[in-house]
């Protein structure tokens, strides 16, 4: 059994308050969807629940197999290694390097280690296109495939809960169906 519930959260930036009281449970095998337009705290959000913002107030709780997990001053890495990945708005890929050494970079993760060859499998059945251009940069891909594989590399952690920031940025109608269908798939 994996949850995460966070309950009445408060964050913001200096004087400005972004999130006012949100309190909200993502259980194991769900799709969550925030909803709403730019300034209204989704960003915001994910950045608390992987720890790269602290909040003021409030609490985010990982439920992992029985044990509850307090993730509120938790680091990254802390977060990341209990099994939360995030595709960060902007994809924040690594450029000058292959698309596999991209892949393989988001398979850093302890518990993802032993899977790397299963989750490569996983990603290049899910994107085929980041099979076929392995060994190309990742810089020189158009947006969507660069979207395709910040998603894989976030795969390739072996994450128990995955936040997509701003999938369908910059991606043409076509490509943004294809993606909400992937990750729902997946």
């Amino acid at each position: 059994m994996y949850r995460l519930a966070i309950d009445d959260l408060e964050a913001g930036y200096g004087a400005v308050k972004a999130l006012h009281g949100v309190s909200l449970e993502v259980r194991q095998g769900e799709t969550v969807a925030l909803l709403g337009t730019n300034g209204n705290g989704k960003s915001t959000l994910m950045k608390c629940i992987m720890g790269l913002l602290k909040p003021s107030g409030g609490s985010i709780v990982l439920e992992k197999d029985g044990e509850r997990v307090e993730l509120t001053g938790k680091s990254t890495h802390e977060i990341v290694a209990l099994g939360v990945a995030m595709v960060p708005e902007g994809r924040r890929l690594f450029p000058k390097l292959s698309v596999r050494e991209n892949l393989l970079l988001g398979a850093y993760r302890r518990g993802a280690r032993g899977v790397i060859e299963h989750n490569l499998a996983l990603c290049h059945e899910a994107f085929p296109v980041l099979q076929e251009r392995s060994a190309q940069l990742a810089g020189s891909m158009s947006g969507g495939q660069q979207q395709m594989l910040a998603i894989a590399r976030a795969i390739m952690s072996a994450p128990r809960l995955l936040l997509v920031d701003e999938p369908s940025v910059g991606l043409s109608p076509v490509l943004v169906k294809q993606m909400v269908d992937t990750i729902a798939a997946l």
